[in-house]
Parts: structure tokens; C-alpha cells; sequence
């Protein structure tokens, strides 16, 4: 059986004493049903990545020792997604999907037409732990607060490069932006996918005054939401991230 990984709060260091509690436990214990000689791939999104071994399996905890370091941590791409959140489950998928892409952190941002009242972060946070350890990454996205569309752009840091999908508007072709910004040295970047409904031309403005921020249209055909997401993400990886193979161009 694959050895099942987790991702973990606490610090790994050789020959450390660790025990899972709570769900952690109960995924080993009662749905894997791992016991004593068992092995668990570890990572924290700090110390890389370590294979322990369960030395007991009591009714509180797992308890482990860290034997070896399988994995060093290693420097990702930082790429952030501003999505307006959607209705039912395709909002779960984002966070997910965006875990498995590498994203660093997930934003959710509120505009005037998102029709979502209410965001739950945790489950949100719940997805992208799970694509994380489910695809191999060496960290896990964070998920913040939603925060509404004209305090992300008060907010924003300099130097960020912001790819807004401007719908039905004058843009630059995304591919050809990429391979523009691909020719300069590596920066922090991050994408912004509107509601369903589409942004409004003030929200769209507000959007196009920062200085870091780079319009870009994604083609012909009017895609959805999490279409859009996962297509400019993929699309960000492959020009810019850690798709391109050798050197990524991230620093050591």
C-alpha cells in the first residue's frame, strides 16, 4: 500500500518523538487501520519532507518517530489566486485544484456581483490540505478571510504582478502576456478571476489603476468561473512556474 502523507504542524527534526491526534489519528487508525512497524510521510511546508514510523497506535494518538529526511524544502513558485467565490461545490474544487497547482495563497474576494453571501474558510482550507498531500507539494496553501475587491487593491504590495481576466474587453492575449512577463526576472504574481456575472466597469477600473496589474484575455469563449481559474493557473505555470523544467528561476 502507498504510504499514506500528511501534513503536520509540528517542527520534523531526526530521531523526534511525534504523536497525530484528532482526525489525523482516526485516519490512521480506524480508516487505514496502520499499527506498530507502519510508515507516514510527513511535511510541515518548513522542514521538507520525512518518512516515520508508528511505534504505537493507542486510543488517543499515533505515536511516531521521524527515521529519515526523504525530501529538503525547496523554494515554490509564489503565485496568489483572487477568485470571486462561486455557488455549491465547484468552490471546493478551486480551492483543491488550486492546492494541486501550486498556488501559495487563496484569496477569496468579495464584488458586486458575487452571489455568495457566505464563504466557509475552513472547509476551503480542509480541500487545499488535502490536494497538498494528495499531489506531493512540499507546502500548503494558505487560505484567507474573504476580503472585498476594493481592499485587496488598496492592499496590494508593489512588485506583485496581478493577471486580472478582463472579460469582453481590450486585452493582451494571456500567452502572449506570459511570454512578455517570462522574459523578465522572476516575481511574486498573482491572477484575479471575477464573479459569474462578470466585474463591473468601476470594479473593473479600480482593478486596472494598479500599477502592477497586467489585463489579459482568455480567448474567444466566455468560460466559467472555475474554468477560468484553473485555466490561467495552468497557463501561469507553464510560462512563468515550476512546469517549465531546470531552472524555474527561483531563487536558492
Amino acid at each position: 500500500m502507498t504510504e499514506p502523507r500528511l501534513f503536520v504542524d509540528q517542527d520534523l527534526l531526526a530521531n523526534q518523538p511525534l504523536t497525530l491526534t484528532g482526525n489525523q489519528h482516526h485516519y490512521l487508525a480506524k480508516v487505514l487501520r496502520l499499527g506498530a512497524g507502519a510508515t507516514v510521510k510527513l511535511f510541515n511546508g518548513r522542514d521538507g519532507e520525512w518518512r516515520a514510523v508508528i511505534d504505537h497506535m493507542t486510543r488517543q494518538g499515533a505515536e511516531m518517530e521521524l527515521t529519515e529526511q526523504l525530501r529538503p524544502q525547496t523554494p515554490e513558485p509564489d503565485l496568489w489566486l483572487l477568485f470571486a467565490p462561486i455557488k455549491g461545490k465547484r468552490v471546493d474544487t478551486i480551492a483543491e485544484k488550486a492546492g494541486e497547482l501550486g498556488v501559495s495563497r487563496i484569496m477569496p474576494v468579495i464584488t458586486h456581483r458575487t452571489v455568495v453571501s457566505r464563504v466557509n474558510v475552513d472547509r476551503l482550507r480542509a480541500n487545499a490540505r488535502e490536494a497538498a498531500e494528495q499531489c506531493e507539494r512540499l507546502s500548503v496553501p494558505e487560505v484567507t478571510e474573504p476580503l472585498d475587491l476594493r481592499s485587496a487593491v488598496g492592499a496590494w504590495p508593489r512588485g506583485r504582478t496581478l493577471l486580472f481576466a478582463d472579460e469582453r474587453a481590450s486585452a493582451t492575449p494571456i500567452a502572449q502576456a506570459l511570454q512578455s512577463l517570462a522574459r523578465e526576472s522572476a516575481r511574486p504574481a498573482a491572477v484575479l478571476i471575477g464573479p459569474e456575472g462578470g466585474f463591473t466597469n468601476e470594479e473593473k477600473e479600480l482593478v486596472r489603476s494598479l500599477a502592477d496589474c497586467v489585463p489579459v484575455s482568455l480567448g474567444p469563449r466566455l468560460l466559467r468561473a472555475d474554468t477560468a481559474v484553473f485555466a490561467m493557473l495552468a497557463l501561469w505555470q507553464a510560462h512563468q512556474g515550476d512546469w517549465r523544467g531546470g531552472d524555474a528561476g527561483w531563487p536558492d
